[in-house]
This record gives C-alpha cells, sequence and structure tokens, in this order.
C-alpha cells in the first residue's frame, strides 16, 4: 500500500491544498495530512482546529475519508515519517519561490534519513497563487476568500478574525 505524509500548517487548508491532495489520492492509495504543530509561527487557528477543518473539508467534499488520514505532528518531518512507517513526503508546488524552498527542505530530509522521498506535485493552476497566509490578510481586509478556500473554512476563517 503505497502511502504518503502530506505535511503543513493548513492556517487554514485552502482550495490549493486541497488540489494537491485530490492530485496526491491519484497516486496514494492512502495520504495523511499531517498537520504542523509549530507555535513560533504563530497559527491563527489551534491545530485541534485545523485538524478539523480539514476532516469537515474532506467530508464536505466527498473525499474518500478512509484513504485519508489527518494529524499532527511537531519536530523534525522524518522522525513523525519513520514513526509513521512511511517513506514519501507529498509537497505541492505553486510558483518559482515554492521550488526553491521545497528543494532546499527536501534535500535536507534526504540528508537526514536516505530512506524517505519527496514527492512534488502542482497546483491547479486555478489556485496558483492561493496561500494561506494571503487568504487571512485579504479576509481581514473585507475581501471574500470563500472561492479559495473549501466551504467549511470561510465561516469559521471570518470567526476568527472577529468579522
Amino acid at each position: 500500500m503505497a502511502t504518503a505524509i502530506y505535511p503543513g500548517s493548513f492556517d487554514p487548508i485552502t482550495n490549493g491544498h486541497v488540489s494537491i491532495l485530490r492530485s496526491g489520492l491519484v497516486a496514494f492509495d492512502k495520504i495523511t495530512v499531517a498537520v504542523l504543530n509549530n507555535e513560533k509561527k504563530k497559527p491563527l487557528f489551534t491545530v485541534e482546529e485545523r485538524m478539523q477543518m480539514i476532516r469537515e473539508t474532506v467530508v464536505d467534499l466527498d473525499l474518500d475519508a478512509d484513504r485519508v488520514e489527518v494529524d499532527c505532528f511537531e519536530g523534525l518531518l522524518v522522525n513523525y515519517a519513520k514513526a509513521k512507517n512511511v517513506r514519501v513526503i507529498l509537497r505541492g508546488l505553486r510558483a518559482v519561490a515554492d521550488f526553491e524552498y521545497e528543494l532546499q527542505m527536501a534535500n535536507m530530509n534526504r540528508h537526514l534519513n536516505e530512506e524517505v522521498e519527496t514527492v512534488f506535485i502542482m497546483a491547479n493552476d486555478a489556485y496558483f497563487y492561493v496561500a494561506s497566509g494571503l487568504c487571512k490578510e485579504v479576509t481581514k481586509l473585507g475581501g471574500d476568500v470563500s472561492k479559495l478556500v473549501p466551504r467549511p473554512v470561510a465561516p469559521k476563517l471570518k470567526a476568527k478574525l472577529g468579522l
């Protein structure tokens, strides 16, 4: 059974993330969406809230919930992958800047654990520009991001920002 870990902050999950997840489900039997617990990033949502939004999104979009696990981790991703007995990390790419950062991370992960491979999937071009931080900023300024985030996320984003 081919399994991959799709790690990220997902603060919040966007339609770009969903695009990567959908494509990943074509290539892998199971994907663990692993929410990074890193308080240094000062996330808007708690880990539990982010995990819940991902679960709601999986159900809302009728993705195969048996093939998508939602979990969280902290520390080194390669250590988490080893603990889960998973050898593939799934990462999404949007722009050239993403590629440079992701290549650096993939090489570091390979240095830390040669048995872990990183697979890159391009985001759907409809969501090429979408990032969680941008969605938070646009919402904070009164803009509508309802077409950029999954249906369960938009109202939670507005509520969290006190709008």
